[in-house]
């Protein structure tokens, strides 16, 4: 018969020391979120709805073109780290790496595809 005691039963399967990063990483984008959001709605709300001119004026704007660009990344990148963890919470194998990467891409096409929109209308 072994014995094990049940510090050798739960050795290598435990923490691998990233939750706290992660959660750390998720309040601090979470707190500029919630800071960033209110102000960007209300500034593409008053965009919204003007003639082309009028919406190339307000996005050449440095603080709205800045703001919007902030939006974009940590948004996506709060996205993503969110996305992830429900996914690492119910997919297992081989289904949660791609899955995780597929988050992971899309997050950053969707980031991409913004911040070059912004750059034409900025620019």
């Amino acid at each position: 018969m072994r014995y094990l005691t049940d510090r050798k039963q739960a050795e290598g399967r435990g923490s691998a020391h990233a939750g706290a990063h992660h959660h750390w990483a998720m309040t601090v984008s979470s707190v500029a979120l919630l800071v960033m959001v209110p102000v960007w709605v209300i500034l593409f709300g008053r965009a919204l709805g003007q003639d082309r001119a009028a919406v190339i004026e307000t996005f050449g704007n440095p603080f709205v073109a800045i703001l919007t660009a902030l939006m974009l990344v940590v948004g996506m990148r709060h996205f993503a780290m969110g996305a992830q963890t429900m996914l690492e919470d119910y997919t297992r194998g081989s289904t949660r790496k791609a899955l995780i990467i597929g988050v992971q891409c899309l997050a950053a096409v969707i980031a991409a595809t913004g911040l070059f929109a912004l750059a034409r209308i900025a620019l």
